[in-house]
């Protein structure tokens, strides 16, 4: 059996669920490929895309957020320009379809997403498409993808937004969002703090600013830093590419006299163990390191969410109860108070944190799909 996964680099977490799902399927028995739908159909354009979006994030995070407003209020009969630039190169994506003999297809962003729609329009598709959320939210766009067969949501309670976007009820599988299995098992808090060269016995806080250390993360640690009385614990800080961060932290380190242990890191491939060591993380809200953070049971104080998508994953969580967030009159460290000296709180969001877990979503996803693609189709 043959399955492709057609995914958009743009942020790391459409490729990682990817990849999660790539990993999945051949544990399964399947023989999966991951396309990286516009690296394949123009360099240049995947180019601009990734590089444009970091930058806007990053660098013009208020147009962004303007951007996504005026994206989500679109109506449904107005063709966006990412529209037409699907249309314009479905004929490549269908070329490399056919190419082989695939059962299914899933895709991890709705430009991927919007390819196949057109593609099913005009029925030059008629293979089984199964499309994932990597928020916790329907992005823009998604109403653009409703001739595909399924679509993947990370919980029950986005149906209202699935059902607005134009999917029907039966499309609608409240699966999870797909995590690498690794974050599925856990080792024991003193164990893992051991390994990494913790105390044992300490409060332990993770933060964490993505994969591109997004955020004022020494500002952030100075912050937390500043918490006294009763209240004794330790940090762990992933900065991700962030060299620069990291060298800022360090410094802060050494130059400081800080009330906490602080342990840096740049990229490192042992997240999964860093969250078994912790009791709580600081962390930027992407979709994926917040469904990481709820499959090991992590409460979350969201800090520096990119406009968008990571404020309605922030909204998203607040609503269920599985976080608190940082503001300008509340900041991070009067957050982790409230937090750490509340056992009734942390106990509650325990419990919110566990509903909304979505563990195992990966291993869901792949047999439902596998075992759509030897479906007989029916035409009616």
């Amino acid at each position: 059996m043959k399955i492709l996964i057609l995914s958009v680099t743009a942020g790391e977490g459409h490729n990682s669920t990817a990849k999660a799902l790539r990993e999945e399927f051949e544990r399964l028995g399947a023989e999966c490929t991951v396309l990286d739908t516009f690296q394949y159909i123009s360099p240049a354009l995947a180019k601009f895309l990734s590089e444009g979006y970091l930058l806007v994030t990053e660098k013009a995070r208020r147009a962004y957020e303007v951007g996504y407003r005026l994206a989500e209020k679109r109506r449904g009969d107005e063709k966006a320009v990412t529209h037409l630039v699907d249309m314009a190169f479905a004929g490549d994506i269908a070329d490399f379809i056919n190419h082989d003999d695939y059962g299914v297809i899933l895709f991890t962003h709705p430009f991927a997403g919007m390819i196949l729609d057109h593609l099913k329009e005009k029925k030059m598709l008629s293979i089984p498409t199964v499309g994932i959320l990597t928020d916790f939210t329907f992005h823009p766009y998604w109403e653009d993808c409703t001739r595909n067969d399924y679509v993947v949501t990370p919980a029950e309670g986005l149906l209202l937004q699935g059902l607005r976007k134009g999917f029907r009820p039966e499309q609608i599988l409240p699966y999870g969002i797909p995590i690498r299995p690794q974050f599925l098992q856990t080792v024991p808090k003193r164990e893992a703090r051991t390994k990494l060269g913790l105390d044992p016995d300490k409060v332990t806080l993770l933060i964490m600013g993505g994969s591109m250390g997004y955020g004022n993360l020494d500002e952030t640690v100075r912050q937390i830093d500043s918490i006294h009385g009763n209240t004794d614990f330790q940090m762990v800080v992933v900065c991700g590419n962030n060299k620069e961060a990291k060298g800022r932290i360090d410094s802060l380190i050494t130059e400081e006299k800080l009330r906490h242990t602080v342990l840096t890191t740049g990229f490192v491939d042992y997240i999964s163990l860093l969250m078994d060591a912790s009791d709580c993380i600081v962390t930027k809200p992407g979709g994926l390191t917040t469904s990481e953070s709820l499959a090991k049971g992590l409460p979350m104080v969201i800090v520096n969410p990119i406009p968008g998508q990571e404020q309605r994953n922030t909204e998203f969580l607040l609503n269920n109860g599985a976080a608190s967030a940082a503001s300008e009159t509340c900041p991070v460290e009067e957050c982790l108070y409230q937090l750490l000296t509340s056992p009734v709180r942390l106990e509650s969001m325990g419990r919110c944190v566990q509903a909304l877990a979505g563990a195992g979503a990966a291993e869901r996803v792949c047999r439902f799909a596998m075992e759509l693609a030897v479906t007989p189709i029916m035409e009616i």
